[in-house]
């Protein structure tokens, strides 16, 4: 079968279609002949060589895709079901097998090759939000990084949940696409100070929530823009590893801060947030009250200039790789 192997570590043009052996299934596995594959942030780093896969995992990049089921193993699915799978890697392939817990029927009226913008950041977005942050009616949810596809996802879910959203962007554009999600108070960060903005937004109380995809860079004043029993959650690293903390800050505003990944959490973790996924996040996509952007499609063939693409962050909402 075709797959993208990287021939080293650094930019896009590491990346190489070849012909790989297909994957074997193993018990409990179901295999997937993939139509489309999404991009993320972290197969940028797995390509940089920052970011290894989990140990068992595919060396091959991709996190999430659509497809139809090839062979169903010993479960519930049938051949020709359509599909979506979150996985550790491996899906910028032609099949892929995975754990049948981590795949979805796609939800109604949704199109299979934009279906495969939604496993990753619909698992990261609910486990963050709801899972981990408890995100309530009523709240107040601040979004670093609005118009990928976390933030998108991000924004309309808080809105079904009746929160109150604040993000930031680098530009203009970006942040009008973050409105017309949902977005209510838009913050251009090159511009602005957010901690200001979110200040005068909630009158001084300050965020209940922070998704942060920044990091250390932002810490400090993440910490500074929350509200009295906040919750921070850092799901990435874009501006660094290290910073420094006032913990006096942080127990006066007796918040916390917690910082996650979904790759490496082990396939029963996968399993239920999945299943969260699909009670909990499916029904909204189904009946419209989430979309899902897509900005740009690209062929396999073409993984490069996807990749550089992705990384000149010009796009709003999705980018996919079909086969």
């Amino acid at each position: 079968m075709k797959a993208v192997v990287l021939r080293g570590f650094g930019e896009p043009d590491v990346l190489q279609v070849a012909d790989v052996a297909p994957p074997g299934l193993q018990a409990g596995e179901v295999l997937i002949d993939v139509v489309a594959a999404g991009l993320n942030r972290a197969d940028v780093q797995q390509r940089l060589g920052v970011y290894p896969p989990p140990p068992g995992a595919s060396e091959y990049p991709g996190l999430e895709v659509s497809g139809r089921i090839a062979d169903p193993g010993e479960s519930g699915f049938q051949p020709g079901d359509a599909v979506v799978a979150l996985l550790a890697g491996g899906g910028y392939a032609e099949q892929v097998a995975v754990s049948a817990g981590q795949v979805l029927p796609v939800p109604a009226g949704v199109d299979l090759v934009a279906a495969a913008a939604l496993p990753e950041v619909a698992a990261t977005v609910y486990s963050n939000l709801v899972l981990v942050a408890g995100l309530r009616d009523g709240e107040t949810l601040l979004i670093h990084g609005a118009s990928g596809g976390i933030g998108t996802m991000a924004i309309q879910l808080a809105r079904a949940l009746g929160a109150r959203t604040i993000v930031t962007a680098g530009t203009a554009d970006k942040l009008d696409f973050a409105r017309s999600l949902g977005a209510e108070v838009c913050v251009n960060y090159r511009e602005q100070d957010f901690v200001a903005e979110v200040d005068a937004a909630t009158d001084g109380r300050g965020a209940d929530v922070i998704l942060d995809v920044v990091g250390a860079k932002y810490l400090g004043r993440n910490v500074e823009a929350l509200a009295i029993g906040g919750r921070l959650v850092v799901i990435g690293l874009q501006g660094g590893a290290k910073a420094e903390i006032n913990l006096g800050s942080l127990m006066g505003k007796r918040a916390s801060v917690t910082g996650t990944t979904l790759r490496s959490r082990p396939g029963e973790e996968k399993a239920a947030i999945m299943a969260g996924v699909r009670e909990n996040v499916w029904p909204l996509i189904s009946n419209g009250s989430i979309s899902v952007p897509v900005d740009r499609t690209f062929r396999l063939a073409e993984v490069v200039q996807a990749h550089e693409y992705f990384d000149s962050g010009q796009h709003t909402g999705k980018v996919l790789l079909t086969l």
